[in-house]
């Protein structure tokens, strides 16, 4: 089946079990019935991504070692997929779900129907993506809303070094980033830029390909077009440096460009076995998803929690590959 339909369908699917675990009154989250186990929604994004897919199996064996609680499960269509984010954290509140554990899409966008999640009294962990802090702040849920995720500039830096090492100074490099929207987009970017900096190497392009395979295929095949010097590739998730290592098989430089990348996606593991993908961060997302089903719980047993929950990140080459 579709990998797409397959997203849309688990959309459907998570909503109406969001539905049948709180019932169809009012938009205020009701307390639990006694013996009734609280529900939980998780939000990610694109299940057409392995990431999200690990994210997902980790998140519901999580809920069913703990036993404590009724999880829904959310994926978008793909990565740009906001307004599918949107309607699914809308639906859970409708739906009186106690908690909301969401990875946005943007990091700005969904700050307001997070904001009236929380005002409905829905508590709601920010796990993944980083929900933007002046806009949280405005909206004064800044402290209402934890993050639980990792330093992606210091994990993308990590990776980066990685492709100074290969390539060496003054070799020119480009950079495939996240959705513009995103703040783990802006520093992963942010963090290859200091390796880029810190390691001499020559940035010649750019651009976003949406975290996406087909468009990374595409935007590094027209990088590569303009400047056919270029030695190496810092790719903000390994989606897209997949599509790039298609580029670069087909224009038959396998051997002359490298590539680092991040997110450790089991598709990723032969390249970098191989040494095609010099690094890639391991940043955890299944554990992502139990710690932040962990802080929800807590939360809605009535616990504070706010600031940054920091994860763990493992920076991932050929010595880890087996």
């Amino acid at each position: 089946m579709n990998k797409k339909i397959v997203a849309v369908a688990g959309l459907a699917l998570a909503l109406a079990a969001c539905g049948r675990e709180g019932g169809t009154g009012g938009q205020s989250a009701a307390a639990p019935q006694p013996g009734q186990k609280p529900g939980v929604c998780l939000v990610m994004k694109s299940l057409a991504n392995e990431f999200f897919q690990q994210m997902q199996k980790g998140a519901e064996e999580h809920a069913a070692k703990r036993g404590d609680l009724t999880l829904s499960v959310v994926g978008i269509q793909n990565e740009t997929d906001i307004d599918n984010q949107v309607a699914a954290i809308e639906k859970c509140v409708t739906q009186q779900a106690k908690a909301v554990v969401i990875a946005p899409a943007d990091s700005r966008a969904l700050v307001a129907p997070i904001k009236r999640a929380v005002d409905s009294g829905v508590k709601v962990v920010n796990i993944d993506v980083q929900l933007e802090e002046g806009a949280m702040k405005a909206a004064g849920i800044a402290d209402k809303v934890p993050f639980v995720g990792p330093d992606n500039r210091e994990g993308a830096k990590q990776s980066g070094m990685e492709l100074v090492k290969a390539v060496g100074k003054d070799a020119e490099v480009v950079i495939l980033e996240g959705n513009p929207g995103a703040a783990n987009a802006a520093q992963r970017k942010a963090g290859f830029e200091d390796a880029i900096k810190e390691g001499g190497l020559k940035l010649v392009d750019s651009k976003t390909a949406h975290w996406e395979t087909n468009e990374a295929h595409t935007v590094f095949g027209n990088m590569l077009t303009a400047h056919p010097g270029i030695k190496g590739v810092l790719a903000a998730n390994d989606n897209m440096a997949l599509g790039a290592l298609k580029a670069i098989e087909e224009q038959g430089k396998k051997d002359q460009i490298k590539v680092a990348a991040f997110d450790n996606i089991p598709a990723i593991g032969p390249y970098v076995k191989s040494g095609a993908v010099v690094a890639t961060l391991d940043q955890y997302g299944a554990q992502q998803a139990a710690n932040g089903i962990d802080y929800a719980m807590k939360m809605i047993g009535g616990e504070n929690v706010s600031g940054w929950q920091k994860t763990d990140i493992k920076l991932i080459t050929k010595d880890d590959a087996g």
